[in-house]
């Protein structure tokens, strides 16, 4: 069964081609998804509850110690700035918010607001933003145990700023007049 996400900001999204898994070898679509602080997630936090109880029973003293969970704090990417001593958080990240990962071995659908098929990779990009249709599964393989979320499909909600970190060339630069430049078409084939 799959269940919609709220709006996230989109991250580390590679969605249209597969990336290889160093753990298990495997080639995989992912994206990360940034929920702002605060967001209900509760539909998602269901599925994970009902997963959990078909896997390891309802009684929680029964389930594996260290089960891992799919919700993790956006703090925990924070580095320590080896100079000030302070954290910094990647962009587009929030101390106390939450992030899931999402992978699949199959490419998503991926559609923009009306439902249309997003093709160019230029149009689904780190930083902006959007949902998905999710299915959550457990796993127990080698003592590592949890519960994750498989992507399934992904709807492009809006624009964003660019996650990349690099500025766009026109904040960079200013227009320049070029001296003695003919300032009309022919001027550039005499």
């Amino acid at each position: 069964m799959s269940v919609l996400t709220p709006k996230f900001r989109v991250s580390y999204p590679s969605v249209f081609k597969p990336r290889k898994n160093d753990l298990n070898g495997k080639e995989e679509f992912t994206l990360t998804c940034l929920f702002k602080k605060g967001e209900d997630l509760s539909a998602l936090k269901n599925e994970v509850q009902k997963v959990i109880e078909k896997k390891w029973g309802a009684d929680e003293a029964l389930w594996p110690k260290g089960l891992k969970l799919p919700f993790r704090d956006q703090g925990e990417k924070a580095k320590i700035d080896p100079v000030t001593r302070r954290k910094i958080l990647p962009m587009g990240h929030e101390e106390g918010a939450i992030f899931i990962n999402l992978k699949s071995t199959s490419r998503p659908g991926i559609v923009d607001q009306n439902r249309n098929d997003i093709i160019a990779e230029s149009d689904f990009y780190a930083g902006c933003f959007g949902r998905a249709s999710v299915s959550c599964y457990a796993y127990d393989q080698k003592g590592n145990r949890g519960v994750a979320f498989g992507l399934i499909n992904l709807q492009k909600l809006a624009e964003g700023e660019p996650l990349s970190g690099r500025p766009s060339p026109q904040d960079d630069f200013t227009a320049v007049e070029v001296e003695g430049a003919d300032k009309s078409a022919d001027g550039l084939f005499n």
